[in-house]
């Protein structure tokens, strides 16, 4: 129980920051009234912007209220169209997640699967030839990847839509670009994982007592590797949303990514507020649930938050 208080107790203050954070940082990249009204707009009618939206207030008195409605569980009102602004971010939720989740299930796929291959060899042409990859997979930046693709698949081949969100196809592409990198780390991760359990007295007893070698991998060394691969997990989801802001604008997908770009660029701060406020609290969701699971698997984490079992 105290483990699980102090993971929410973190996550609280981590909300708290990312939330003064970005009220900081909009304040300071720009005055909304010229971004809307452009530079043309009257005197008066900038004047009466800023008073109708709170913004000639002093600082102090913006951050506590927009802290107070925040706790209250309102995120304020789009300054584009009057829309609620978690109306405005709710809306393309779905559409982010109909590449993000995908893309999270290709790159567990491929970088497992990839990670057990090349720790069966390791050193060897196979070993050599998947880390290879996953070096390029995850180096290669996502936008880079994202024209390749389009280059390849759309341009050369026309086999695939280069862009939008009319038809399921069109997922394909952003899905693979977004996948990529994280199955190159997982990749990586899965294959230190397993040579270093697989080095370990109980796995070289089994092999010694004539256990099949795959029998070995899948009952003694995958279980015990788990652990670790666990910890990249929250990691993974991170590096997912990140990506989904470069991707969704090279494939034109309009997702949360894309809503983030052109609400940042048009200075519509109660949108942009609301979208750092979802994707911090999805990052510090998924860390809490892999400590949990983390946890749950190695008892000694669990007991030294619980102060050591005394």
């Amino acid at each position: 129980m105290t483990f699980v208080a102090v993971r929410l107790a973190r996550a609280f203050l981590t909300m708290l920051i990312v939330v003064s954070f970005a009220f900081v940082v909009l304040r300071l990249s720009g005055d909304p009234a010229l971004a809307i009204l452009t530079n043309e707009a009257p005197p008066e009618a900038l004047l009466a912007f800023r008073q109708s939206w709170g913004l000639d207030q002093p600082i102090l008195i913006q951050y506590l209220n927009y802290v107070r409605t925040i706790l209250g569980g309102d995120f304020g009102v789009s300054m584009r169209d009057g829309r609620d602004a978690f109306t405005v971010v709710a809306e393309r939720i779905p559409v982010t997640l109909a590449i993000t989740v995908p893309a999270l299930v290709l790159s567990i796929s491929i970088g497992v699967t990839a990670g057990i291959c090349a720790a069966f060899s390791p050193n060897g042409r196979l070993d050599r030839g998947i880390m290879f990859g996953a070096v390029a997979g995850f180096t290669i930046p996502s936008f880079v990847l994202g024209l390749l693709l389009v280059l390849v698949f759309s341009v050369w081949f026309g086999v695939l839509p280069s862009g939008g969100a009319q038809r399921w196809t069109n997922a394909i592409l952003p899905i693979v670009t977004l996948g990529v990198g994280s199955a190159a780390t997982l990749a990586r991760y899965t294959r230190a994982a397993l040579l270093e359990v697989m080095n370990r007295p109980y796995v070289r007893t089994a092999s010694a007592k004539g256990v099949p070698w795959r029998q070995t991998i899948l009952n003694h060394a995958l279980p015990n590797a788990a652990v670790p691969m666990l910890t990249i997990l929250g990691f993974l989801v991170g590096q997912l949303i990140a990506g989904a802001v470069v991707v969704e604008n090279v494939f034109s997908w309009p997702g949360v990514g894309r809503l983030l770009v052109a609400s940042v660029a048009s200075r519509d701060l109660a949108v942009v507020q609301c979208l750092l406020f979802f994707v911090a609290a999805t990052m510090i969701a998924a860390n809490m649930v892999t400590d949990i699971l983390y946890s749950l698997f190695d008892p000694r984490l669990r007991a030294s938050a619980n102060g050591g079992g005394r």
